[in-house]
């Protein structure tokens, strides 16, 4: 089981950079950033972008893998999004991991003028864009028309450092999107919450079994994707004490998942922490666990 963190770009660089420095020296396997215009459960904080965000902390760190979670076609076009990302795993030497989205109803899908898509549209937007930006980033050259996206001579030169392409981790909970994943993606994540009244416990079993049968149906095996689960949007408390982590990280790791990601501490939003007990489950949790750094 691998550990990571989400870090918010609450603040400018100055400041921002010695939270990724620190996510390194920690021994974080990711750090990762939310790809949003503005986020509704902080829309009045600052909010710097993700492109340029990923860019510098790859800039800064050596080791750390550099990510979205997520991004999403809500305000990206597969074209220009591609040649970015080309471009920060160039600079990190290949550290760079690509997370999904079909993104949610906020602000993000709205800013640009658009009216709201349906569910069914969201959908088929999305199996649009990640089967573009997957092709986009193989391929030296694509010309590709769909109904919602499209390229004409795409040149995508020299090509990624990781081949065939960075890694996709692709955020589903439906059964489309998590047959989307068994076909494209090296990685799928979760959150856990659903508005249903089930628990983030019994919403990940169920989700594993969806994404089980999903792979079976495309011939390949479990051990062949990683499967992330994002803490901080549902009810669990697992950053109280370091016996509460051990606790929650043996029971998702019996369940099948293979990666954690816990939110960096901020002051004033819904990842209150304690600072040094973050720390003290970067360092110790997983060894509790008989995992290895």
């Amino acid at each position: 089981m691998k550990l990571s963190t989400v870090i918010l770009p609450l603040e400018g660089w100055s400041i921002s950079k010695e939270k990724w420095r620190r996510a390194e020296a920690l021994g974080f396997h990711a750090g990762y950033t939310y790809d949003h215009l503005s986020w509704q459960r902080l829309e009045n904080r600052p909010w710097y972008g993700a492109i340029s965000t990923l860019t510098a902390a790859s800039l800064e760190t050596l080791r750390l893998k550099v990510g979205s979670l997520v991004t999403s076609p809500n305000f990206r076009h597969p074209v220009p999004l591609a040649k970015d990302l080309l471009s920060i795993d160039e600079m990190s030497g290949g550290r760079l991991i690509v997370g999904i989205g079909a993104g949610g109803s906020g602000n993000d899908a709205s800013v640009l003028g658009q009216e709201a898509w349906s569910p069914r549209e969201r959908s088929e937007r999305f199996e649009e864009f990640v089967v573009l930006l997957d092709q986009l980033l193989r391929d030296p050259l694509t010309t590709s028309r769909g109904h919602f996206y499209a390229a004409t001579d795409a040149r995508m030169l020299p090509g990624t450092v990781q081949q065939p392409r960075p890694p996709f981790l692709i955020a589903a909970g439906g059964p489309r999107g998590l047959d989307l994943t068994a076909r494209l993606a090296e990685g799928w994540v979760t959150h856990g919450f659903t508005s249903d009244g089930a628990t983030c416990e019994e919403n990940v079993t169920h989700q594993l079994g969806l994404l089980r049968a999903a792979l079976e149906g495309h011939d390949r095996l479990e051990e062949d994707i990683a499967k992330v689960l994002l803490d901080g949007i549902a009810d669990e408390q697992p950053l109280v004490s370091l016996d509460a982590f051990v606790d929650w990280a043996g029971r998702y790791r019996a369940l099948g998942i293979t990666e954690l990601v816990i939110h960096w501490p901020e002051p004033d939003s819904p990842f209150d922490f304690d600072m040094a007990t973050f720390e003290k489950i970067a360092l110790e949790g997983l060894g509790q666990l008989g995992e290895r750094p």
